[in-house]
């Protein structure tokens, strides 16, 4: 008998080539959502519910590519499923959908946005908030009756409603027990809902941090859920380690200052604790802390995952070539350029992609912020002064830089 599931109607392809993304032919644009007025009346503060937020809303794919991706070993995913009264979580590369999808079920895929460029465009549109915030998509699919059971998440969230329909609760922050019906589940006891809704395509509920939530699938469902990151001092300060490891930094030694003799050897003086407060904050005040954040901030994980054949190591000449061609340079999916504040226009700008630091003088920053915010660029002479290519070592250098990252690369043409 053929399973009434979609999902499950074919086996999703297991040469489904995550990382070689198609183009992006979906535009997301927000009919009914002021980001203003969002901001002031809504960000960490309460719940709430906006209707058709894309008026004509187009999933950025179907269940059946969300299966694909959940194959891949190197994807993070995990199917959450509920036969009363037992809930089960099998985490990915999921490879037998038939077994694990049973009952009530959601398949769930984090970072969707850095495999699939319509993904990448739609979390993008929440680009009002600074990209060092921005997370991820997750990216679900749901059969009736499915959800992941009432629970707090510490990041805020907008979850936008893709086809189907699915009815969602939500209430205020406030002091919730917490329980394990599953060793990798966890779940809340019933809340007071001050939203009690249910999205159809096209729109969109907003819940902050620490406020529970529970959403139940009406029928198959898709959702796309735009996380924000909030690091704790832990994480900070573990990357902070790691970075001054990795570089040799920070290798200041302690000194006595002063030191007289100890009646009680057992005593650590207040005047110790000082120096030692005084060390750390020297690390904190330096340049290399803002350097490291930025650093930080821009390593999304992501796993380019690219063979030689995908991504060839690209020569000085053979970038020339390809900007004497006129080619279209494509910003892959899931790159979040980051850099510091810089109020002196004649100031050079250190740009830091994925971890690695790339430098623009200041002659060519206002070009450089262009192209990091399109997704797609291409060498334009007009706009560079008339500067013949040969000469132009700058774009050539950097492009070559990026292009062999694997964070832009160069549009294949399509013959017709």
């Amino acid at each position: 008998m053929k399973s009434k599931n979609p999902i499950l109607q074919s086996k999703p392809s297991t040469q489904l080539t995550i990382f070689c993304t198609r183009a992006v032919f979906t535009m997301y644009v927000f009919d009914n959502f002021d980001p203003e007025i969002f901001l002031d009346y809504h960000w960490q503060k309460r719940p709430a519910v906006f209707r058709r937020t894309f008026a004509k809303f187009v999933d950025p794919l179907d269940e059946h590519e969300l299966a694909g991706l959940a194959q891949d070993p190197r994807i993070d995913s995990r199917v959450v499923s509920y036969t009363s009264p037992n809930w089960q979580v099998e985490h990915g590369p999921i490879n037998d959908f038939e077994q694990a999808c049973q009952g009530r079920w959601s398949l769930l895929v984090q970072s969707v946005d850095q495999h699939i460029s319509d993904a990448d465009a739609l979390i993008r549109m929440f680009n009002f908030i600074p990209y060092w915030r921005l997370d991820d998509l997750m990216v679900s699919f749901s059969n009736e009756g499915a959800g992941v059971g009432p629970h707090l998440d510490q990041y805020d969230v907008f979850i936008i409603q893709g086809k189907g329909s699915r009815r969602w609760k939500a209430g205020e922050k406030g002091e919730y027990s917490t329980y394990r019906p599953h060793a990798d589940l966890t779940q809340i006891t019933e809340f007071e809902p001050t939203i009690d809704e249910v999205l159809l395509p096209g729109d969109m509920i907003y819940i902050p941090a620490g406020c529970p939530h529970n959403g139940v699938a009406l029928e198959d469902c898709m959702n796309y859920s735009v996380g924000f990151r909030a690091p704790t001092q832990q994480d900070l300060l573990s990357s902070l380690a790691d970075y001054s490891i990795d570089l040799g930094l920070f290798k200041k030694r302690y000194q006595d200052e002063n030191l007289t003799p100890r009646r009680d050897p057992s005593e650590l003086a207040p005047s110790e604790i000082n120096s030692f407060r005084t060390m750390l904050h020297e690390v904190i005040d330096s340049p290399k802390f803002d350097r490291w954040l930025s650093c930080h901030f821009s390593d999304t994980q992501l796993n380019q995952g690219y063979d030689p054949q995908h991504n060839p190591d690209y020569s000085l000449e053979e970038i020339l070539t390809l900007f004497d061609q006129h080619t279209v340079f494509e910003r892959q999916p899931g790159i979040r350029p980051i850099y510091l504040a810089k109020h002196d226009p004649a100031q050079s700008l250190e740009i830091f992609i994925e971890g690695q630091a790339y430098f623009a003088p200041a002659k060519h920053v206002t070009e450089v912020r262009k192209m990091l915010k399109m997704p797609s660029w291409q060498y334009n002479i007009e706009g560079d002064d008339a500067t013949p290519l040969s000469v132009n070592h700058f774009w050539v250098h950097l492009l070559c830089e990026l292009v062999n990252a694997g964070a832009w690369l160069p549009q294949e043409k399509t013959e017709f």
